[in-house]
């Protein structure tokens, strides 16, 4: 069993206040009238801002694609897959109906323009190259998927397809689905492509083709760069939709409406709230080193601790801020090898003495066994000093 250090830091942000807006009150029951199910949630603390039958297991549709390109971008990160890594479309993938980018048996497409196709132009066929080059089959990566649903402690949550097209038991929750998001938004490239209104695709050929955003929103709400639309007869006008204003970032999610008029006045009215109602104060990046961790039997005997997401304090707006306390706990008995991203510890934020946030913080880079003779000479070093 793995024993921890415990370093305690506390530190006190001079008392702010922010101005007074006067924003008039929006009545919470009234931000998702029509919608089966939403929420809406701070992406830095998770905090759940509203929420209507927000554990409700509805079918996702499309929006499945966030764990799909959850794993795009986790791969990537890993080094397991390159941008530029040719995908080759199979027969099974070009078979793909609903949204497409039309591939035939054997295109192949990089790994950059396969995930333009699925954030952008919401393409199964695409979806699924991309599901068979990573993991080697469709199975598989449904696999995948549902290891990290149980990774990130949803329970709400079963895929079928990494798609969102109709199948038997095939459901999530607007709750599950915007924890799918918060952690998909620490890949801070994703935005790149789920923000992004057109684009295209085979631009240099004579399949030249357009892809059009299904996400409206990207062009008409301002600040607003994901994350993803869904609808099937049964889902009905979903949507994931992400926005960041000044130092603040929200996630807002509707599961049924019943047009995609509906569905996206909805989620602007529930990201209107959020901005008119919230402010946030950052306190880390993502990547920001706050600790070194001993590690054992390395060719290092440290690693940066560093946090794996941005971390800010969420306050209503004229609420006061006193003082805050950050306390890290390190794992104690770390040994090599570790890999560039493992847990290393927990970083736990205080306000006025309750808990308000904790993240994980991830090891900053590989930590490679060290041989018999690094280990031999690390040992007759340190029997030299106790000499002295």
């Amino acid at each position: 069993m793995k024993r921890f250090a415990y370093i305690v830091i506390t530190f006190v942000l001079a008392a702010f206040l922010f101005p007074s807006m006067g924003f008039a009150q929006e009545k919470k029951s009234e931000l998702a009238e029509v919608a089966k199910s939403a929420v809406l949630i701070e992406r830095d603390t998770g905090t759940v801002l509203y929420e209507k039958n927000s554990h409700e297991k509805l079918a996702p549709a499309s929006m499945t694609k966030i764990m799909t390109m959850l794993l795009i971008m986790e791969a990537l990160e890993k080094g397991q897959i390159k941008w530029e890594d040719s995908v080759r479309a199979s027969e099974y993938a070009a078979s793909m109906g609903g949204s497409q980018i039309f591939l035939e048996p054997g295109e192949s497409m990089t790994v950059e323009e396969m995930l333009k196709g699925i954030a952008i132009g919401s393409a199964n066929d695409a979806s699924v190259a991309m599901a068979e080059h990573i993991s080697g089959s469709e199975e598989a990566f449904v696999e995948k998927m549902n290891k990290k649903v149980e990774e990130l402690g949803l329970n709400d949550t079963r895929f079928k397809n990494p798609t969102g097209l109709p199948s038997k038991d095939h459901y999530s929750s607007a709750h599950d689905m915007s924890m799918m998001a918060k952690e998909l938004l620490k890949y801070e490239g994703i935005t790149k492509f789920t923000g992004s209104y057109e684009s295209y695709l085979r631009e240099d050929t004579e399949k030249k083709f357009w892809l059009v955003n299904t996400n409206k929103l990207v062009r008409f709400y301002d600040g607003v760069d994901g994350l993803k639309t869904g609808f099937t007869n049964e889902a009905k006008y979903c949507l994931t939709a992400t926005a960041k204003k000044d130092n603040m970032r929200v996630i807002a999610v509707v599961f049924g409406a019943p047009t995609p008029k509906e569905r996206n006045n909805e989620v602007s009215k529930m990201l209107d709230y959020a901005f008119n109602q919230y402010s946030t104060k950052p306190l880390f990046k993502k990547g920001d080193s706050l600790a070194q961790v001993k590690v054992s039997k390395g060719k290092q005997n440290r690693v940066d601790a560093v946090t794996e997401e941005p971390i800010s304090l969420l306050t209503q707006k004229g609420e006061k801020l006193d003082k805050i306390e950050q306390k890290i706990t390190l794992s104690e008995d770390l040994k090599a090898p570790i890999k560039k991203g493992d847990k290393v510890g927990t970083l736990v934020i205080m306000n006025k003495g309750e808990k308000v946030l904790e993240s994980t913080l991830v090891a900053k880079k590989n930590v490679n066994d060290a041989s018999w003779w690094e280990l031999y000479k690390k040992s007759f070093g340190l029997f030299t000093k106790v000499g002295k």
